[in-house]
């Protein structure tokens, strides 16, 4: 086995998770969260080059693992503070998973969120049960109100990954996984703020000492990989992977994960949004950006993963419909099944015509057309044809530019980002 990353033997924590805490919140949470199945993907490791099985967490009932962290803290408050209540910052999959499972128990939940944040992300929380509270432009922002409301009204602050209670809770996502299946041997491990990559390393480290972990974090937030890897990557965007889009990686995680990790990667926008795209054409099954993290890691770097057998967890599937049809459209452009020509023509009767026959012989599926004779740069007597259309793979569409080409047209195509 590799060594890990970092050993920084000056800077443990003076409590380091073990395998002990995530046995016991595997007994405390059992039967209250689901287990989710582990199942082995015959396509995907055809197409990764190695052995993939996926850990399907979109199936819990807030289509998250961030379930299991946040029953586990709060199954260890005592009366007192339960019947007080608890509070957090998140707009997400923590938020909603603190809400269900506080209602369930009995314990009021407060959640502090941005004013900005989409008004369905609101009632999602409050559908299940937490009273949500909007303060601040941004998420520092509502944490630090959240922070002042702890103090003020007596509650117990459940902070999303910096916590060994929720990083135990998270843990038992490995734990399962390594029973079901035990001969996996590497773990590719989504990171924003550590919580879920804490545990589950401390618990399959304990399990099987070879195996192998790697962290995979969003090109656009690479927070923790900067800290651990001493670089200094630019932080910020507009990820698909808002789940792990963390600006400051937790304390607690940090140390704990410097121990840990064997090796850090990082995926790019198009290689989530791929994945994504995959997992749904593939599997069948919807996730958000964070949980095809892990898929994207492999398949970007697949010299890393190439024969191994790779433990995948989906960590979630809570993501825009309009969000998801958009990522799969622009999915279909980049393999070349979708695509928008732009076709300069002469502005006559027929000429369109001709260049539909075209199409027509070459079985490509006309989807739209755009006629442009003002805001260009052509004569008055020509015109732009954008032509939107759907091929059967990238072959049969460049057969089609190159019979355009040959008739004489000038051809080029809008590419996707």
């Amino acid at each position: 086995m590799d060594q890990p990353m970092l050993k920084p033997a000056e800077e443990a924590p003076q409590a380091l998770l073990t395998a002990d805490d995530v046995h016991a919140a595997a007994r405390r949470i059992g039967g209250a969260v689901v287990r989710t199945p582990t199942l082995y993907s015959r396509t995907l490791s055809g197409i990764a080059g190695a052995d993939i099985w996926l850990k399907f967490e979109n199936l819990q009932f807030t289509a998250s693992y961030k379930e299991r962290g946040a029953l586990n803290a709060m199954l260890q408050l005592d009366g007192d503070r339960a019947s007080r209540g608890v509070i957090a910052a998140s707009a997400g999959n923590h938020a909603q998973g603190l809400s269900y499972h506080g209602t369930r128990l009995g314990i009021p939940v407060t959640i502090v969120m941005p004013r900005t944040t989409p008004m369905v992300k609101v009632m999602q929380t409050e559908s299940v049960g937490g009273t949500v509270v909007l303060e601040g432009e941004t998420f520092d922002e509502a944490y630090a109100h959240a922070r002042r409301l702890e103090i003020e009204l007596g509650l117990t602050f459940v902070h999303p990954f910096d916590d060994p209670h929720v990083a135990a809770g998270q843990g038992t996502v490995a734990l399962e996984m390594l029973e079901d299946v035990p001969e996996i041997d590497t773990l590719a491990i989504p990171v924003g703020g550590g919580g879920l990559a804490s545990g589950m390393g401390t618990i399959a480290r304990a399990i099987r000492p070879d195996v192998r972990l790697v962290g995979v974090e969003a090109e656009l937030f690479p927070s923790m990989y900067n800290l651990l890897k001493h670089e200094s990557l630019p932080v910020g965007g507009d990820t698909l992977a808002e789940g792990i889009a963390v600006a400051e990686p937790g304390k607690f995680t940090s140390r704990v994960l410097g121990g840990l990790l064997d090796d850090f990667v990082l995926a790019s926008e198009a290689e989530l949004e791929s994945s994504v795209a995959l997992l749904l054409q593939i599997e069948k099954t919807v996730v958000e950006g964070a949980g095809a993290a892990g898929l994207a890691a492999v398949l970007a770097h697949r010299a890393l993963f190439a024969g191994r057998k790779v433990g995948i967890v989906l960590t979630g599937g809570n993501i825009d419909t309009r969000l998801l049809a958009n990522v799969l459209l622009r999915d279909l452009a980049r393999s070349g099944r979708l695509a928008r020509l732009r076709i300069h023509l002469q502005d006559r009767a027929g000429a369109l015509y001709k260049v539909a026959k075209l199409f027509h012989e070459h079985n490509v599926n006309i989807i739209e057309v755009w006629h442009q004779r003002i805001f260009t740069h052509l004569p008055a007597k020509g015109l732009v044809t954008d032509i939107e259309c759907e091929a059967r793979d990238r072959e049969q569409l460049e057969a089609l530019v190159g019979a355009l080409r040959e008739a004489g047209y000038q051809v080029s195509q809008v590419e996707a980002n």
